[in-house]
């Protein structure tokens, strides 16, 4: 049933339904508010979904189902065990094969009906808008700043509408952005977020964690609003955000106007750039300040008296650690609450998972004049993959 705010359909009906079709999709054709026409535009939708991951996954599986009729699936990746946990379009089996393949013969197996188009490409300024033009939909279930403002600045530039979704800990948000929406309703990326944050500031879910079953109440969103979007029902989150928190379980949204400020897109950009994983202080403190898995385990090998400072969270530290190391998480460096008890008498190595955290640490430090500090590149897991591999990888 449309409503006041309900958008155009996005997609034209396809001629027809099969009889197995009917029978496949009757709980859907009896609804009303989607019925035979409802399911006929799901039939034509060619959807792109950027991401077989966390949130990709559930969004694959229910499009699928669904009978969207073109699913396209950006994914370079390959199937890790640490995926399993909440990517539930991949198994046991999948481990070491292409993400991509993976969520191909998962999603043939519910709907061997769809026809599933694989891009086993990192989405970049060079191939987003051509690629994006190909489909009526884009499903943005990426897990970094710099993806993200990708994928909208490509969806500005090919007039396609997109839906969002982001995962982190016990929460996610969803919303949908459309720069060309009727009505002058345009919104888009940039209007919740003009700038990236700073680096460091917003960890990852690989660095921060994510409650595997909170992908699939993020991604059931995310796939009810590409439903509404392509068949014109109900009200669809364009001009809001969905705020979801399992842990108080409450979902709020929050109005989103369009930023007076903001410039029109004209042109695709540098997006690590502009979003810089590591702050360019740290950058400046890491140059010259790094050492390898390797070279220090031949310090400390050889007897040489470091302060080996380990500044992840305790819940890290707990899975795994390097032996003699003291745990110091990032923020009490950054705050300089731990700085006065750090030793001035020997050299100082500062480690975290992946070294990123770490070289903002050791920019901090750099500041409060330890001139004999550095960090280890690669973190906890260079050392675990080069040096200690009995050592479990998180």
């Amino acid at each position: 049933m449309s409503s006041p705010k309900s958008l155009p359909p996005l997609v034209e009906p396809a001629a027809e339904l099969t009889r197995d079709e009917v029978a496949r999709y009757s709980r859907h054709l009896i609804i009303p508010d989607l019925g035979m026409d409802g399911q006929k535009r799901l039939k034509n939708a060619k959807v792109l979904v950027i991401g077989a991951g966390g949130l990709g996954s559930p969004t694959l599986l229910y499009l699928a189902a669904a009978g969207v009729g073109t699913l396209g699936i950006v994914e370079f990746d390959e199937v890790d065990a640490s995926n399993l946990q909440r990517q539930v379009i991949h198994g046991e089996s999948d481990i070491g094969r292409p993400k991509a393949d993976s969520a191909r013969d998962s999603i043939l197996e519910i709907n061997s009906d769809i026809d599933v188009r694989l891009h086993k490409i990192r989405l970049e300024p060079d191939n987003a808008v051509e690629l994006f033009g190909e489909y009526d939909l884009i499903v943005d279930g990426t897990d970094n700043f710099a993806t993200r403002y990708l994928v909208n600045d490509a969806a500005v530039l090919a007039s396609k509408p997109y839906v969002w979704g982001s995962i982190y800990r016990f929460e996610g948000q969803v919303s949908v952005f459309w720069e060309d929406a009727p009505d002058g309703r345009g919104l888009n990326y940039r209007d919740l977020y003009p700038e990236a944050p700073p680096p460091g500031m917003v960890p990852s879910c690989a660095e921060g964690g994510v409650l595997g079953v909170l992908c699939a109440s993020i991604g059931s969103v995310m796939v009810t609003e590409a439903i509404k979007l392509i068949t014109g029902t109900g009200e669809p989150l364009l001009g809001r955000l969905m705020v979801y928190d399992a842990l108080d379980m409450n979902y709020r949204t929050i109005k989103l106007r369009r930023d007076p400020e903001r410039q029109p897109i004209t042109e695709l950009i540098d997006y690590d750039e502009f979003c810089g994983v590591v702050s360019e202080e740290g950058q400046a403190a890491a140059a010259g300040s790094t050492i390898t898995a390797p070279e220090l385990a031949e310090l400390l090998d050889a007897g040489k008296q470091i302060e080996l400072i380990d500044v992840r969270e305790s819940v890290e530290w707990d899975i795994m650690h390097i032996e003699g190391a003291t745990l110091i998480p990032k923020d009490r460096i950054l705050s300089g609450e731990v700085l006065s008890d750090l030793p001035q008498d020997r050299p100082i190595v500062l480690y975290c998972k992946t070294g990123v955290r770490s070289a903002e640490a050791l920019a901090a430090l750099k500041r409060a004049g330890f001139s004999d500090a550095s960090h280890l590149q690669g973190g906890a897991i260079a050392w675990a993959n080069q040096v200690d591999k009995a050592l479990p990888v998180y």
